[in-house]
């Protein structure tokens, strides 16, 4: 599992630990894996939509969650796991 933002590496690291994430959370300041994957329509967008893929080891898109509501996702990720 990795989370992806637009911040910096510096910032997502200080964020990631100061909210004890679990994973790897990637800097995208150029946009590119933001644009590839609709999480954003340009390079200078100032946000990613929050979205998720479930990918498996060989690179397939198994599940993909346009509308991610925070509060709700993640049991309902691990459930259709």
């Amino acid at each position: 599992m990795y989370g992806v933002s637009f911040d910096s590496v510096a910032d997502n690291r200080t964020f990631a630990e100061k909210q004890d994430f679990p994973f790897p959370l990637l800097s995208d300041e150029n946009r590119e894996m933001g644009m590839a994957y609709g999480a954003c329509d340009t390079e200078d967008a100032e946000y990613a939509r929050r979205i998720t893929y479930v990918i498996d080891e060989k690179g397939k898109i198994l599940q993909a969650h346009p509308k991610v509501d925070t509060k709700t996702h993640a049991q309902q990720i691990l459930a259709s796991l």
